[in-house]
């Protein structure tokens, strides 16, 4: 046939190359020619009888909720090949299993095209794909949602997450990102939309990582809840280094439990020498800090952490809160939740269960493994408590409900040093205290209102839990 356009004489002929050479691969068994097709053209191509060419029905992703868990459920596109294939997210992690495999039936033909009888045949019966149950509940899932959206805007913040927990079981029951996008449109967002931040970005958390490295002085011993900090009365010089508190307010002898309270530098300083860098390091890989959490999702990515032993002083004392040491946000609640779960670390999950045609098979959670003694645990647990009552975000705190939580303000470093105004706020708790249903995390870069947590991402998580306490069945105490 004639082609006038140029452009369109080339599309040809690349196509036209591009069935060649699959053609000739000795595995092909057939090869899509076009998809989605007009109930016309496949009429006038019937009428041709061309031996070979046949029809396939195709099944198609549809998406009720448009772009709700777009970044958890990546989405279905086509490989180079024309076929079917999930991309990112749970698409991309459990491709193989939801696609399954197509079957293949080889038999000779006689000139008329009848089967030979005595010909030879070959059969391999076709294996169906399974269905992927998830632990993400939709009701939390749309709150979450409609909430870190609604909050972003409000503090201006260019990106926001946010991930509901269950720390028993490491089941994931929601789970956000934004800006987002919509899978059934995929083709019109661009590559950076569907990388999944909570598990793909990592930051430095700042204050928020406080409680781990407490938490991990608390299980050595090395602390008491009612230690007095005896160098908290104003800056501390390390090497060439003055490390300040983040209002420059100082309190002479501070317990622990002032130093997450007031969230102080020089007490978590004074916390991370008590505890030494090698014991550091040793609790930070316990609690998964630095190593992949294994969560289901395609895309998981981690920083690592700076080798043992070549820690410096100054290394170990901003370690002590939050500056130098890179976590994504998966890795960082997946640690707190070891908190709130008596101490043991269990692995994040996002699927439930895979179902086939009569069967049904649950994905029982992981034991996981203690990080922390249940003592540890619960001493760290009564300190967030104190800290989300009487911090800096306690004008924030719903009264009669009793949340273990904790605000970070982690500045972004930029060119080798620390933009004051530039920040990630983030604020990550659970609850009740005592018996946690669910662990969240918040976290909002670059928040235009305010730099501070405080007043970014701990209302924000405030007004999200607001709506879930009663969901789950949280009631206050008094």
């Amino acid at each position: 046939f004639f082609v006038e356009d140029s452009s369109d004489q080339q599309s040809v002929v690349a196509e036209a190359g591009r069935l060649k050479e699959a053609l000739g691969r000795k595995a092909t068994v057939w090869i899509p020619l076009k998809h989605k097709v007009s109930g016309e053209v496949k009429k006038n191509i019937e009428a041709l009888k061309i031996e070979g060419i046949g029809f396939e029905h195709e099944e198609r992703r549809y998406y009720p909720e448009a772009s709700a868990a777009a970044q958890i459920l990546g989405f279905v596109g086509k490989n180079e090949e024309g076929e079917d294939q999930g991309y990112f997210g749970l698409e991309g992690y459990y491709d193989l299993v939801l696609s399954g495999k197509p079957g293949f039936l080889s038999r000779e033909k006689d000139a008329t095209g009848l089967p030979i009888i005595l010909g030879s045949e070959r059969e391999i019966s076709a294996i169906e794909g399974v269905e992927l149950v998830t632990n993400i509940d939709k009701r939390v899932q749309l709150t979450l949602e409609k909430k870190l959206l609604e909050g972003m805007e409000k503090y201006g913040a260019s990106s926001a997450s946010a991930i509901v927990m269950e720390p028993s079981t490491g089941s994931i029951l929601a789970m956000s990102s934004f800006p987002s996008y919509d899978p059934a449109k995929y083709s019109q967002f661009g590559d950076s939309y569907f990388k999944n931040p909570v598990v793909s970005d990592s930051f430095e958390p700042g204050s928020v990582f406080k409680v781990i490295v407490m938490a991990s002085a608390l299980d050595q011993g090395v602390v008491e809840p009612d230690t007095k900090c005896d160098i908290c009365q104003g800056p501390l010089k390390v090497d060439k280094y003055f490390i300040e508190t983040w209002n420059k307010e100082y309190r002479p002898d501070s317990t622990m439990v002032d130093v997450i309270v007031y969230s102080d530098n020089v007490g978590m300083a004074y916390v991370a020498q008590r505890l030494g860098a090698d014991s550091l390091y040793d609790y930070l890989d316990k609690f998964g800090i630095g190593k992949l959490t294994g969560i289901d999702l395609q895309g998981e990515a981690s920083s690592a952490l700076r080798q043992k032993g070549s820690w410096n002083i100054v290394d170990l004392a901003t370690a002590g809160f939050g500056q130098g040491v890179a976590v994504t946000p998966i890795q960082l609640i997946t640690a707190v939740s070891a908190i709130a779960n008596d101490g043991i670390l269990v692995k994040p999950q996002v699927v439930g269960s895979l179902k086939g045609p009569g069967w049904e098979e649950d994905i029982r959670p992981e034991a996981g493994h203690r990080v922390i003694s249940k003592e540890a645990s619960d001493e760290m647990t009564a300190m967030m408590v104190e800290a989300a009552k009487g911090g800096e975000a306690k004008w924030t705190h719903l009264r009669g409900f009793k949340v273990a939580g904790k605000t970070g303000t982690a500045q972004i470093p930029i060119a080798g040093h620390y933009d004051a105004e530039k920040t990630i706020a983030s604020f990550v708790g659970f609850a009740p205290a005592d018996e946690p249903k669910f662990v969240m995390l918040v976290t909002m870069k670059e928040p235009q209102s305010s730099p501070w947590a405080s007043e970014t991402a701990a209302p924000l998580w405030y007004s999200i839990a607001k709506d879930l306490f009663p969901y789950f069945g949280i009631q206050p105490e008094n």
